[in-house]
């Protein structure tokens, strides 16, 4: 058979590099999305049109609808993002959401104390990335525009707690998937001397751009650091305009609120979705290792647990704790039905963006995009640079396909037959550097659907997200790749880290010199 002369080709980068220029340049973001897609089709049926246009179809079509049964994953997240949108009016309208506000700026007396609120509660919802940063902004947003803090302050909070946080912990959705493929691995090569959790464990520690991050959040939280753009929207926000109102009411932001209310509304609604949702994580993953017949373990149900299902269960728990609020308020008939309609329009721009980001990332895995970028790196390079470049690659492959789980998928295996062709002692600081990239490139793309959920959980314009959290994100590389170089130089994790906690100091110095 002929090879596709733009299938894992240099072509096959051109349409996510051409969403994201664009989208950054025009922030236009479904523009931008839509004239990528439309290349990635032209390319994969080699420009003929009507072919181009039915394959495009299909794809969209797949969305919901695939191999004959229902796309469940994707038409679960919609449904989740519905749901969630329907709570978040409902506590609107019952007062809850201003009850809360006032309940937390009582106890709540400085801007520090908020944004350490909303750094703190991933330590409850770190289950799962999608989960935290919808929830938690539901919860800090009001508490956060009361204390002056801008969305894109809140939406970097959440983005750069979430993931990095997922994927050093087990005992998530992240953790469970990653040591799925660990596993994996592990058994292709005969390696038995290590359990996949321990090794799981192991790459954590090397993760230098999650613990750097995190620790970066921690600094951000505690005052100042407001880097680059990110000085603009804290200046407009102490001035009372916490988005640019020329760009229009982000997602989310509703304009119904009441005053009055209950704050047990809002702590039972989000309890309820919470505690349902952990239930039916472990309900599902015990259900599939049932039928499996293998027996329990926690991260056994984490590996096969259904998240998308789960999402569902607790968003309608959540949505009929609010309902017995409006009820129990005599909310009447039309009232219902604007709540209602409220909540659901403002969840449809993000739901809109979450459709292109999937329909381009679906065309870019038929271009081969990802593996073209791996083919890019050969196996003759010198032992000690394989780290970092493993962790570049890794990042562009999220940055470029705008998933990060995708670049674990095809960049695990690599990196390990790369290690284990050169030297076998490099093999879990090669997957660790795996893991970083891949959570790097995630958090700098705009077709990333964390970063989408992200903005829209901080009621946020989409590219100031991205725009604000990149100096952050680069900043980071920096550390990350130096932490990288010294691991790969001297095979010892105490050298990586403490060269990474240099650099770190070092790129601090250089942003304190902009500092105002």
């Amino acid at each position: 058979m002929e090879a596709h002369p733009y299938i894992q080709t240099f072509w096959s980068v051109l349409p996510p590099l051409i969403a994201i220029v664009l989208a950054i340049v025009t922030r236009k973001v479904l523009l931008s999305l839509g004239l990528g897609i439309v290349l990635a089709a032209l390319l994969l049926q080699q420009f003929n049109p009507l072919t181009s246009l039915s394959h495009l179809s299909s794809k969209v079509f797949s969305l919901l609808w695939s191999e004959g049964a229902l796309n469940e994953w994707n038409v679960n997240i919609l449904l989740f993002l519905l749901l969630l949108g329907c709570i978040i009016s409902m506590l609107s309208r019952a007062g809850a959401t201003h009850a809360f506000a006032e309940w937390a700026q009582a106890r709540i007396k400085s801007r520090r104390q908020a944004k350490a609120m909303t750094g703190l509660l991933v330590f409850v919802f770190f289950i799962d990335d999608y989960f935290h940063s919808l929830s938690v902004g539901t919860i800090c947003r009001p508490v956060t525009d009361r204390f002056g803090i801008s969305r894109a302050k809140l939406a970097y909070l959440l983005d750069s707690t979430a993931a990095p946080i997922c994927v050093l912990m087990p005992v998530s959705s992240w953790g469970a998937y990653i040591i799925a493929l660990i596993g994996g691995i592990l058994a292709s090569y005969g390696i038995t001397g290590q359990s996949p959790l321990a090794a799981f464990v192991t790459m954590g520690v090397m993760n230098f751009y999650a613990i750097f991050t995190l620790l970066m959040v921690i600094l951000v939280i505690r005052g100042g650091w407001d880097l680059g753009l990110m000085q603009q929207h804290e200046s407009r926000a102490l001035q009372g305009e916490l988005f640019d109102k020329s760009k229009g009411t982000p997602p989310g932001v509703h304009d119904h609120e009441v005053a009055g209310g209950r704050v047990t509304d809002l702590l039972f609604a989000i309890g309820g979705l919470t505690l349902v949702t952990v239930a039916g994580l472990l309900w599902t993953g015990t259900q599939a290792l049932n039928e499996a017949g293998e027996s329990f373990s926690l991260l056994g149900a984490l590996e096969n647990t259904n998240v998308g299902r789960s999402l569902v269960a607790g968003g309608v728990a959540g949505l009929l704790i609010c309902a017995g609020a409006l009820v129990r308020e005599r909310t009447s008939a039309a009232d219902w039905a604007h709540t209602i309609m409220v909540g659901l329009k403002g969840m449809l721009p993000a739901i809109y963006i979450l459709l292109f980001a999937w329909t381009i990332a679906g065309l870019i895995s038929e271009l081969e995009t990802g593996k073209y970028l791996a083919s890019l790196v050969q196996q003759s390079l010198p032992l000690y640079l394989l780290p970092a470049i493993l962790f570049v690659l890794a990042g562009v492959m999220a940055f470029a396909t705008g998933t990060s789980w995708g670049t674990f998928g095809v960049m695990l295996p690599i990196a390990a037959d790369m290690t284990m062709a050169i030297d076998p002692q490099m093999l879990l600081p090669g997957m660790a550097a795996v893991m970083a990239g891949a959570v790097f490139g995630d958090h700098c793309s705009p077709i990333s659907d964390t970063t989408i959920l992200s903005s829209t959980g901080a009621s946020c314009h989409h590219i100031d997200h991205v725009m604000t959290q990149l100096p952050y994100a680069l900043s980071m590389a920096v550390v990350s790749i130096a932490g990288f170089l010294a691991l790969g130089v001297t095979a010892s994790l105490l050298t990586g880290f403490l060269v990474s906690a240099i650099t770190f100091a070092a790129v601090l110095g250089f942003w304190a010199l902009f500092r105002r």
